[in-house]
């Protein structure tokens, strides 16, 4: 399992650190986010690549985790 913990940022970052992220091919990646449009980019790259996508919203940060 990959974690990326990308709060704090904003697009285009958490995006960058995803897609770099995917290059090792996970199974499983875990992103932790803060912004929701941050949320919304990530969770389309994750499915664009093939990833059941579960995001978990815990108060003002979320758990976008995929898997294959």
């Amino acid at each position: 399992m990959v974690e990326v913990d990308v709060r704090g940022f904003v697009c285009p970052v958490p995006l960058m650190r995803t897609k770099k992220a995917l290059e090792s091919e996970p199974t499983q990646i875990v992103v932790f986010a803060d912004d929701g449009t941050a949320k919304t980019n990530v969770t389309y790259l994750l499915q664009d690549e093939g990833y059941a996508v579960v995001v978990t919203d815990d108060g003002d940060d979320y758990r976008i985790e995929g898997n294959k």
